[in-house]
């Protein structure tokens, strides 16, 4: 089976945390890998996990994917919540308990069966939005303590100016959360944007160094960047 032979390839690996953890979990065997892309909206991340499960799934690999506001319980609470514009902790705990849920029901059981897990972002995004809002570090630090340590975490870097084009391709419009318009940065909300993603991108530097994250030039073109995650990937599925 495929699963079997994923597991051969993988082997097991000790549960790792970003903080703490979970006390009740931390003798569980994984025997998959959690694999990050993180990058702006537009960045070009669903294109790139799309491809990057055919190739896996081709390889003779089982993938699962996961992502920011995909858990059945949180999902369409945190779209509603977003249109009621809440405060900035009470959404940084919507988003909290969005991930935990994916967690519990669906990351730890695809990594007990030794699945690769692809997250299209990560709480990476979470944290750097709650940093840009004045959010204590200290506070979203622990506050997303229980989530795991993924294998490999990379981060497309892109332009703002480039990001604004690839939006307008995509959506014909600006994000107000993804403008930065709840913070008052710019009457025009282009200038808004591009203020919000550098400060954004100022966040992802830091955790460069402090989570070892690596950053991949979102500049290029799509297969430009699909050889370089899957290289790393490839390099980390080996390791």
């Amino acid at each position: 089976m495929i699963v079997d032979e994923t597991i051969k390839l993988l082997g097991q690996n000790k549960i790792r945390y970003i903080g703490k953890g979970l006390p009740n979990l931390k003798k569980i065997e994984l025997k998959g890998k959690l694999i990050v892309l993180e990058g702006p909206d537009a960045s070009g991340r669903s294109t790139q996990i799309k491809l990057l499960i055919e190739k896996l799934e081709s390889d003779g690999h089982a993938v699962t994917s996961t992502g920011l506001r995909r858990s059945e319980l949180m999902g369409e609470g945190i779209m509603e919540a977003k249109k009621h514009f809440l405060g900035k902790r009470t959404m940084g705990l919507f988003y909290a308990a969005d991930f935990a849920d994916q967690l519990e029901n669906k990351i730890l059981p695809a990594l007990r069966a030794g699945y690769i897990v692809l997250a299209d972002r990560y709480i990476y995004t979470l944290i750097a939005r709650n940093s840009v809002r004045r959010i204590n570090k200290t506070w979203s630090d622990n506050l997303f303590g229980f989530a795991l340590k993924p294998d490999l975490v990379c981060y497309l870097k892109v332009d703002p100016h480039e990001l604004i084009h690839r939006t307008f391709e995509k959506n014909a419009t600006l994000d107000h959360y993804e403008s930065g318009s709840d913070l008052c940065l710019s009457r025009d909300i282009l200038q808004s944007f591009i203020k919000y993603q550098k400060l954004i991108s100022k966040e992802f530097e830091f955790m460069e160094r402090k989570y070892g994250l690596i950053p991949i030039d979102g500049n290029r073109t799509i297969p430009e960047i699909y050889y370089d995650l899957y290289d790393k990937i490839n390099n980390c599925l080996n390791s």
